[in-house]
């Protein structure tokens, strides 16, 4: 993804309607790169004070949820897919201490750390993908099986999965970015 700077006087990043026609790959791709650019412009011109504003009772902010959503790149491309061990920030964390570290910590982080650190898990998420569609395609399974079926997943229901936990999070970042400035709308 190109650098965007998260400061107020930043341009909105480019976003792109998914293809209308094509082919599978081409289409779950685009929906991702889709609402990883919602999640941007939700995030356009925040400053720190901003990203850390929760919407009560919820202790959500926009900052955790960037946050959360690069370990989330970083889980599933990284840890599932390749079976490979937690990269920093994630390894050093005590998860039996505060299981919502991601959330809770981004309070503390600068607008340009937490954009520094969600623009690195997806350029190596897109690396990842690229690899692996170029290596058989979707129909491929994770290194690491899931945690809660004990089965391996393809390639396909990740992209998919990593689609839906961007929508999903999406419609919490609209709600947040309203409640900080009012701001509605794509």
């Amino acid at each position: 993804m190109d650098d965007v700077d998260l400061s107020p006087a930043r341009l909105t990043p480019e976003r792109d309607e998914p293809p209308h026609r094509s082919d599978e790959a081409g289409t779950l791709l685009g929906f991702l790169d889709f609402h990883r650019r919602t999640l941007l412009l939700k995030l356009d011109g925040l400053d720190a004070d901003a990203l850390r504003r929760p919407l009560p009772p919820s202790t959500m902010t926009l900052g955790g949820l960037m946050k959360h959503l690069a370990m989330v790149e970083d889980n599933w491309f990284g840890v599932v897919w390749h079976d490979a061990p937690h990269v920093e920030p994630w390894v050093s964390v005590d998860w039996k201490a505060d299981r919502d570290w991601e959330w809770t910590s981004a309070a503390d982080d600068s607008p340009e750390h937490l954009r520094s650190l969600w623009d690195d898990a997806v350029e190596r998420s897109q690396r990842t993908i690229a690899a692996a569609l170029a290596a058989g395609g979707l129909d491929q399974v994770s290194a690491r099986p899931h945690r809660l079926t004990g089965e391996p997943v393809s390639l396909r229901w990740i992209l998919v999965h990593m689609i839906e936990e961007y929508a999903r999070h999406n419609g919490h970042a609209d709600l947040l970015r309203e409640a900080v400035d009012g701001t509605t709308g794509e």
